[in-house]
């Protein structure tokens, strides 16, 4: 299954031998085992809720940079607390970044929530 939109793709396959997640964007793509695309997920969901959260603290033209990381995956946000973009780093085995506009962000939030895994 791959979901796709404006600047954005993330997918999941359940019978992949090793690689069973990836996630892109309109020009780039990095396959993910399948501990690394939980953890993207995850990681992603609680920088969004932090992002969400911090919005009441800040002024409307206040920047805001918000890293999050686990032992398999680092993501950054940059911009304001509800319009940023979003930069990926996989950690072990391999070297993969890739980043997101702004305008992918909220689309791919809402797409990595109905990714069908045991999350």
């Amino acid at each position: 299954m791959l979901k796709k939109g404006n600047g954005w793709r993330i997918g999941w396959r359940e019978d992949a031998e090793i690689y069973k997640g990836l996630i892109g964007a309109d020009d780039w793509a990095i396959e993910l085992t399948e501990a690394e695309i939980k953890d993207f997920c995850r990681l992603l969901e609680q920088l969004a809720d932090n992002l969400e959260k911090m919005q009441d603290y800040l002024m409307d033209e206040e920047k805001i940079s918000c890293e999050v990381e686990s032992e398999l995956i680092w993501l950054s946000a940059e911009g304001y607390a509800d319009n940023y973009s979003l930069r990926v780093i996989v950690l072990q085995n391999r070297s993969c970044e890739g980043n997101w506009a702004s305008l992918a962000v909220p689309e791919l939030i809402n797409a990595t929530k109905s990714l069908i895994f045991a999350k």
